[in-house]
């Protein structure tokens, strides 16, 4: 099984929907899946993620087989947002301060449990949080056929299969989502990786008994390139 996960295109957040951008950054992505030729697609249950996913869906004569409470990327946020000094609330991992704690050794020693470090006692939700997502993800893949082994940091190939299966969703509760899949502890995955709007993280799932999934690409945005596209983080950093 191959399951590419698809941040959602440029959005307009107060509405829950696509840009006149986001929407041509959604009709980007079918051409990069004329190769990856999906057959199932499931989705957060975002606007902006749903409709990323349609023109993909309508071309291959696919319906949305789910929408995923679990990748709700709104109950993430009110779970993992803080306040800084100025009254400016953000994601902890926007946060300076939630990043340095993030890559203290204590903090990282803990590894899965490194909500339970006295830092965050104020926030009992980032550890609610993580626990949902983390059960969320081991449902959906368990129902993909591929049972979590967390003492083996792998799965176990219960219905081994060749689907392809697209997953359009967000970056905030996605960061947790492939850490949850990856079995690496949030506090590294949120401060050294991200995604960019529209980019597809692929991951592979390959053969029986004991399967180890592996990154083959992480947020590749290769489709923006090819439709002459802007290949900006967040329409801020270009690269």
């Amino acid at each position: 099984m191959i399951l590419f996960y698809v941040r959602h295109g440029d959005p307009d957040y107060v509405n829950d929907c696509l840009t006149p951008l986001g929407q041509q950054q959604a009709e980007a992505v079918v051409a990069r899946m004329e190769r990856c030729r999906p057959n199932r697609i499931f989705t957060s249950n975002k606007g902006r993620a749903i409709m990323t996913a349609v023109p993909t869906a309508k071309r291959f004569g696919l319906e949305i087989e789910e929408q995923l409470d679990f990748l709700d990327e709104v109950r993430a946020y009110r779970e993992m947002r803080v306040t800084g000094a100025e009254g400016k609330v953000e994601w902890a991992f926007n946060h300076r301060k939630y990043q340095e704690l993030f890559t203290t050794p204590e903090v990282r020693a803990m590894g899965r449990k490194w909500y339970e470090h006295p830092a965050f006692a104020e926030h009992p939700s980032f550890g609610e949080c993580m626990k949902r997502v983390q059960e969320g993800t081991d449902a959906f893949l368990q129902k993909l056929g591929y049972r979590h082994d967390h003492a083996r940091c792998a799965f176990v190939a219960e219905r081994p299969n060749e689907d392809r299966v697209a997953v359009f969703a967000h970056q905030g509760v996605g960061l947790i989502f492939l850490a949850a899949l990856l079995d690496i502890p949030y506090p590294q995955m949120c401060t050294h990786f991200d995604m960019s709007h529209t980019g597809m993280t692929v991951i592979n799932f390959e053969g029986d008994g004991i399967v180890i999934p592996r990154v083959l690409q992480l947020s590749n945005d290769s489709h923006l390139f090819a439709a002459g596209m802007p290949t900006k983080y967040h329409n801020e950093i270009e690269f």
